[in-house]
């Protein structure tokens, strides 16, 4: 959990191992053997043992420190070879898409304007490659359009098809809801996994770990006011909230036992 919460994402793991209390992040011995360990992976395990966490779990995102406000958008009308670039500069693999007027050629700070969707890295997984090139000139939003109608229309993302399930997949904010199994049916459309400062940590844990996401926008969720972009809240800021709470749970033990 130190490892991920200082944002890594995924770490290798020897599954025959010499080394005892080891923490790095590079590899410090040779295996025949390794695993994928994701923060993913961990979030889940912390869902399945929640009643073990204490009552972390039952304190609010604002209480803890768990979002963070600085968050940078882009605008629905941003051309997608442009989103990629400025993402790449900010090493961002995801960004909320909010609908407002905004320069099409740079991000910006989100807060305060109506967030509409995410765009992602996953999400050009989704692109078929002979089309990749010419939608690189459409808005993010056209872009998202032509995704969903490409696979309503039966095809399926790159690496499904090829019969290969990338490690870790989750740095879209949007979780696919199944179809009912019938092939003439279209998948339903993505859904926005959102919290707002109230949400506990548990609320949180739970949307991300059953949606599979990365990250879930921080909105306000009543009045006119609904849907407005306040923040993000990570699993690299979920995972370091529930450390620092162990940890501190351990020096109050650690103090009483002195004492």
């Amino acid at each position: 959990m130190e490892t991920f919460s200082k944002g890594v994402h995924r770490a290798l793991v020897p599954l025959e191992s010499s080394a005892d209390n080891v923490v790095a992040v590079e590899l410090v011995e040779s295996a025949p053997v390794y695993r994928m360990l994701t923060q993913m992976d961990v979030v889940r395990f912390l869902r399945a043992h929640g009643a073990e966490l204490g009552g972390v779990l039952s304190r609010t995102v604002r209480e803890l420190g768990a979002a963070s406000e600085a968050v940078l958008a882009v605008a629905s009308r941003t051309k997608v070879i442009e989103a990629i670039r400025t993402m790449r500069a900010a090493s961002l693999t995801a960004v909320p898409v909010v609908d407002a007027p905004m320069d099409a050629y740079i991000l910006q700070d989100g807060r305060g304007k109506k967030v509409v969707e995410t765009f992602s890295a996953t999400d050009l997984r989704d692109c078929p490659v002979a089309q990749l090139r010419s939608w690189l000139g459409a808005s993010v939003a056209e872009f998202k359009d032509k995704v969903a109608e490409y696979r309503r229309d039966g095809s399926r993302p790159l690496d499904a098809a090829a019969g290969v399930q990338s490690p870790d997949e989750g740095d879209t904010n949007t979780a696919v809801e199944a179809g009912t199994g019938n092939e003439e049916e279209p998948p339903r459309p993505r859904e926005m996994v959102t919290c707002s400062f109230q949400s506990t940590l548990g609320e949180v844990i739970e949307k991300a770990a059953a949606s599979h996401v990365h990250r879930l926008w921080v909105v306000d969720g009543e009045g006119e006011e609904e849907g407005l972009l306040r923040g993000v809240v990570s699993l690299t800021d979920v995972l370091r909230v529930v450390r620092e709470a162990a940890l501190g749970e351990d020096r109050e033990l650690h103090d009483i036992v002195s004492s």
